[in-house]
């Protein structure tokens, strides 16, 4: 299976943006009313000394356009410094028109009046008018790289909701229009819409930005990601994860906004995050990173939204003192590392192991429960982590998209919910061959609780033993899972532990007896876990326990035991990863440049330094032209070394 690896630019001439969104320290927002070249150019040049040639600027719209009819002279004329200075200093820019967000606070044109955003055509046709006169002012400019049309316009439509309930068939014909506006302003620079790639196909909620909708218009999609979590390496691994999720129509992933608040967290812990994010975003296929942001905003504490959100003051890169921070370093060492190993030029290399992302996340099936939508994405998440853990290169597969004829493994995550058509596809490509595995999931809720499976019985070769409106509780906080035989590379005695988690109706597992399976392993009352039902060339495993529920409801449960079970279920379909560790807190990842060479990543998940030994399949690692056998890795650090075999 192809993984997504398209990078902005062109075929021809493919590019990886490393940049920051920028606000001066001058005026924040009111930048363009309190502007200072010199200030500008100088926080400019500290961006450009860090690797960072691409900012992404905001043309706030209550000072932009004072007037329905008109552009304030002044301001333009400010905008047409600031791209001066970028071409100064050999740097470009990302405009964003619509900005009546930003940072906790919502503005209004004076003129609006309550209008509707993407409804009301008198004022849709005042937004389309606002791009066109800009892009025919600035859009020739050649500091310009690409166009926005907004800056998280979900919020500014609806904060409380963040836009949900807005109609999708509105959104797209606005967005359509706007577009088209940006052509007839006479560019034609790639454009995206700059809502944070929140739509229902990553979050399960609808807020009328669906991504199938609008890949078909926009030439990059922009995730934004600021999730707070319970376990460090989902924290680490989610923004990649997004990434993952983001893979429509061939269009390039940029990480449009991501960063964290220096009154959150101490400088050191900073940096191991941006790191994290940059790196593992790189290997789920982002081919652009914009920072939030550039600079601290203490001069200007009493302005909106610092004097009311003031942890929004300290997101830059540079503190209130000019001084860059840890994390802006991380940036230049990244930007450095993408240069040197000539990444630009790199793929991700074809993956034979599928995690299936059921159709209940994004389709909105009528009398479903909003929480088994946001429960797909929990689920499938964890399972990526336990995949990244196993070093186990895995595609992402829509259930909407149809499930692959040619995945070696397809691994079903703690499912409630698939296609009933889904069932049948899944039980035809075991029988030619695949190893198809999913593991037992009642949901969360009481309404209807319990796997919408068609025929488990006849699928799996057991008899369940279930109850109608009841559950089996899973009473130890513990569950210890025992393979009285050998199963891929877990040994025959091993015991693998899970910690147990889980709500009232969620706590549960599926009781069964086997008729034309086999037990894999079996719990501490003998009960079994795992089961196998070998079909034509292929086999059917299924877990009676929520392995991937139990963690993903678990607060900082990774490394979990199921890693050890992906690599397993990973060797029985003869799937086995040239390069791979035994210590799950160091993820193992490949991109292929260009000229064949094969450039293997190690990221830590530790606090403490660690020094492994990979496995490889044959050959060498290489780190320049010396032989690597152990890799030593900082804490939650990366090393990059060349694979030669």
């Amino acid at each position: 299976m192809k993984r997504h690896s398209v990078k902005a630019g062109t075929a021809e001439a493919p590019e990886l943006w490393v940049g920051v969104n920028f606000w001066s320290r001058s005026g924040g927002p009111r930048m363009w009313v309190n502007y200072d070249a010199a200030i500008v150019r100088e926080e400019l040049a500290t961006m450009r000394d860090h690797g960072m040639t691409v900012t992404r600027s905001f043309l706030y719209w209550p000072d932009t356009m004072p007037t329905p009819d008109a552009l304030d002279d002044q301001v333009m004329a400010n905008v047409d410094d600031f791209l001066d200075a970028h071409t100064e200093l050999g740097m470009t820019t990302i405009p964003t028109f619509l900005v009546g967000h930003m940072s906790g606070e919502n503005w209004d044109p004076a003129w609006r009046d309550g209008r509707d955003i993407f409804e009301d055509v008198w004022f849709v046709a005042r937004q389309a008018w606002y791009i066109r006169n800009v892009v025919e002012r600035i859009g020739a400019h050649s500091a310009i790289r690409a166009w926005l049309l907004t800056n998280e316009i979900p919020i500014y439509a609806h904060w409380q909701t963040r836009g949900v309930g807005t109609p999708a068939s509105s959104v797209i014909s606005w967005a359509q229009l706007l577009i088209d506006a940006i052509r007839a302003g006479g560019s034609q620079l790639p454009v995206s819409i700059g809502d944070g790639a929140w739509g229902v196909e990553v979050t399960g909620s609808d807020n009328g930005f669906r991504v199938r909708d609008i890949v078909g218009l926009v030439d990059f999609l922009g995730p934004h990601v600021y999730r707070m979590e319970t376990d460090q390496v989902r924290q680490h691994l989610t923004a990649g994860f997004i990434c993952e999720l983001l893979d429509f129509g061939g269009q390039p992933v940029v990480l449009e906004e991501f960063g964290l608040t220096s009154d959150y967290v101490s400088e050191e812990n900073a940096a191991h995050y941006y790191r994290q994010l940059l790196h593992n975003s790189l290997l789920a296929g982002s081919t652009g990173w914009l920072a939030w942001n550039n600079t601290d905003y203490d001069a200007i504490e009493e302005q909106a939204p610092y004097v009311h959100h003031p942890f929004e003051l300290h997101f830059g890169l540079v503190d209130r003192h000019g001084r860059p921070k840890a994390q802006a370093v991380e940036m230049k060492r990244f930007a450095e590392l993408l240069e040197r190993l000539d990444v630009v030029h790199t793929r991700r290399p074809d993956a034979h192991a599928a995690i299936i992302v059921s159709s209940f996340l994004e389709a909105q099936y009528p009398f479903t429960e909003p929480r088994d939508a946001t429960m797909v994405f929990e689920t499938a998440r964890q399972a990526y982590v336990a995949s990244r853990e196993a070093d186990l290169p895995v595609a992402l597969v829509r259930e909407l998209d149809g499930l692959p004829s040619d995945a070696k493994l397809l691994i079903l995550p703690s499912t409630k919910q698939l296609l009933a058509t889904s069932w049948t596809r899944l039980r035809e490509l075991a029988d030619a061959g695949a190893t198809v595995y999913a593991s037992h999931f009642v949901g969360e809720h009481a309404n209807q609780r319990g796997s919408w499976w068609p025929n488990v019985d006849e699928t799996f070769g057991v008899t369940k033993q279930s109850r109608y409106g009841l559950i089996e509780p899973i009473v130890e906080d513990v569950l210890r899972a025992r393979f009285p035989t050998g199963f891929g590379d877990i040994a025959a005695g091993e015991v693998l532990e899970f910690v147990v988690g889980g709500n009232e109706n969620s706590r549960s597992f599926l009781p069964v007896v086997p008729t034309d399976a086999e037990v894999i392993a079996v719990d501490g009352h003998d009960r079994p876990v795992l089961l196998r039902r070998r079909v034509g060339t292929g086999q059917l495993i299924l877990s009676t326990y929520p392995l991937e529920y139990m963690a993903a409801v678990t607060p900082a449960s990774n490394p979990e035991p199921t890693h050890r079970l992906y690599s397993a279920l990973a060797v029985e379909s003869g799937i086995v990863p040239e390069v791979r560790v035994e210590d799950p807190r160091v993820l193992v990842s490949e991109l292929v440049r260009a000229d064949g060479a094969r450039l293997i990543w190690f990221v830590s998940q530790s606090a403490e330094p660690l020094s492994v030994k990979p496995t490889l399949a044959s050959g060498a690692l290489f780190n320049g032209d010396s032989v690597a056998d152990l890799v030593v890795i900082d804490p939650f650090g990366v090393v990059v070394l060349e694979y030669r075999n």
